[in-house]
């Protein structure tokens, strides 16, 4: 069995991004908000998870000073629940730890109770609510935070 390859995300990676993007969300991103992410914005790390020479995953995340803020995640539906969610975000969690940051924060629908299960299984604990942060359903967004030191020293024993 060949191994997941977590790498930065190139332009011509966003065909296979966008249609894991359309299958995952409501309000997806548009062809166009992941090219000024890749190309304009100088905080962004975008990493994309690779599984037998196909595309199935995606992160992307801010790192400001020493902060993580994760924007988006997605694995393809046909690969869902195969750990490739948790293989993705360790695999980014330890390379931007390598780079100096030392938390990350995201924000979670309240009703998914599955990523929610696998961030606290990362280190993310709760910190506080945004009131009807989803413009679709003005549903309520749960914040989360992970210290990576800890997280990693964790691993390391």
């Amino acid at each position: 069995m060949n191994k997941g390859i977590v790498r930065p995300m190139q332009i011509n990676d966003l065909q296979a991004i966008l249609e894991i993007e359309y299958a995952s969300f409501s309000t997806p991103w548009s062809l166009q908000a992941f090219k000024t992410e890749l190309k304009e914005n100088e905080y962004a790390r975008y990493f994309c998870l690779e599984f037998d020479g196909l595309v199935i995953g995606y992160m992307g995340l801010w790192f400001i000073l020493d902060e993580g803020h994760i924007t988006n995640i997605a694995i393809a539906p046909s690969h869902r629940g195969q750990h490739w969610g948790e293989f993705i975000m360790r695999s980014v969690m330890e390379m931007m730890a390598e780079q100096g940051m030392e938390r990350m924060t995201l924000e979670v629908r309240v009703s998914n109770d599955i990523a929610q299960s696998l961030y606290k299984r990362l280190g993310f604990i709760a910190a506080g609510v945004r009131k009807g942060y989803y413009a679709d359903t003005q549903e309520d967004a749960m914040i989360m935070w992970a210290e990576l030191g800890t997280e990693m020293e964790v691993k390391a024993t």
